[in-house]
């Protein structure tokens, strides 16, 4: 199985569209050049809605933002740049380039 700094990763970022430190966690999955799907609850409306809330309360319990779920194996819930960084950074290979 891949780990999770693997660049084909698949990273969905639970957020709301008012939501300051979720728009930091989009510049910076985008400035670590990831590829991600984020999911702004407070667009959707009826069975989405409800879904969409369903699967974020079976990563993060409190409901809050950000929620960044990786491989659907790890979750990173708020705004943590270097917890960030280290799980969606391409993995070190000690070759120096």
């Amino acid at each position: 199985m891949e780990s999770d700094t693997s660049l084909n990763a698949s990273i969905t970022l639970y957020a709301l569209s008012t939501c300051v430190w979720c728009r930091k966690t989009k510049l910076l999955l985008t400035a670590l050049g990831r590829s991600f799907l984020t999911i702004e609850i407070d667009r959707l409306s009826g069975i989405e809605c409800n879904q969409a809330t369903s699967d974020l309360l079976r990563w993060n319990p409190a409901g809050s933002y950000p929620t960044l779920v990786i491989n659907n194996e790890r979750c990173i819930i708020g705004y943590n740049e270097q917890v960030i960084r280290d799980a969606c950074s391409p993995p070190d290979t000690g070759v120096n380039r």
